[in-house]
């Protein structure tokens, strides 16, 4: 039996790679239920993270990924994630990462270095996907929105299950600021605030992002989820707001639904 024949062709195992400032991890998922096979590999961002850097740590994840039991055919496309505005595999906004990233053809870079097809997404936008698939948003109607709070503020922007891509909802102004100065995770240790006091940050951004876009649930990501207790129930909005149920694996698993609904091999 070969490693991937135990997969089945509706539910095929997809290796996911997750880009970030501090760690780039990947894993084997199961797209019938969204988990990992096995454990996730993780190795350290290099510093500077230029693309020729990052492109060495994505290859040594995806070659220690594929020689483990149950990992998809050699040639099988990769998800990869990028926190970064990504279009047509184009990094156009690279906010809180190297700026060497900006103008580059990931999609192209990765797919070369790996020589394998490899379709790259933004971070949040993966979460994004991965939520409404196996998580907390599963079978919501509407406008879900994601929200991932860390070094700045990501989002996700789902309706009827379908991604609306690049929805930069961290960068809306308010009060003469960009909001992910104010109200990110990392905002919040950088003031020294309490979880009383980002509360009200917290409060202020969500009301507005409600007002835009009137959703039928928030969802919030972001390894402040872990405290989701602290802060949650002291705000006061229409719609439902919850902690993301896939935590620091939702990348991965976003990336690699990403890419086999890309190559049709999931709907």
């Amino acid at each position: 039996m070969s490693k991937n024949e135990n997969t089945g062709k509706k539910h095929p195992a997809m290796i996911g790679v997750d880009i970030g400032g501090t760690g780039i991890k990947g894993g084997i998922v199961n797209l019938k239920n969204g988990k990992l096979v096995g454990e996730r590999f993780r190795i350290p961002t290099p510093q500077p993270a230029t693309p020729e850097a990052v492109s060495e740590v994505v290859a040594q994840i995806v070659d220690e990924l594929c020689s483990r039991e149950g990992a998809p055919d050699a040639k099988a496309p990769v998800g990869v994630t990028f926190p970064g505005i990504i279009q047509h595999g184009v990094c156009r906004l690279a906010a809180n990462v190297d700026k060497s990233w900006i103008g580059v053809d990931i999609n192209a870079l990765l797919s070369e270095r790996l020589d394998r097809p490899v379709e790259v997404i933004n971070d949040a936008d993966a979460a994004g996907l991965a939520e409404v698939r196996y998580g907390a948003g599963e079978d919501v109607d509407g406008t879900v929105l994601v929200i991932t709070l860390g070094t700045g503020i990501g989002s996700a922007f789902i309706f009827d299950g379908k991604l609306v891509p690049n929805a930069e909802l961290g960068h809306l102004e308010l009060d003469g600021f960009d909001a992910e100065s104010k109200a990110s995770a990392v905002a919040r240790e950088r003031d020294g605030l309490s979880w009383e006091e980002y509360s009200v940050k917290l409060q202020r951004y969500f009301s507005h992002v409600e007002m835009l876009f009137s959703p039928e649930l928030f969802i919030v990501g972001g390894g402040i989820s872990k405290r989701a207790d602290e802060y949650l129930p002291r705000l006061d909005l229409r719609t439902p707001i919850i902690p993301a149920k896939l935590k620091n694996e939702a990348g991965i698993v976003g990336a690699a639904l990403q890419v086999a609904q890309h190559h049709k091999l999931v709907k």
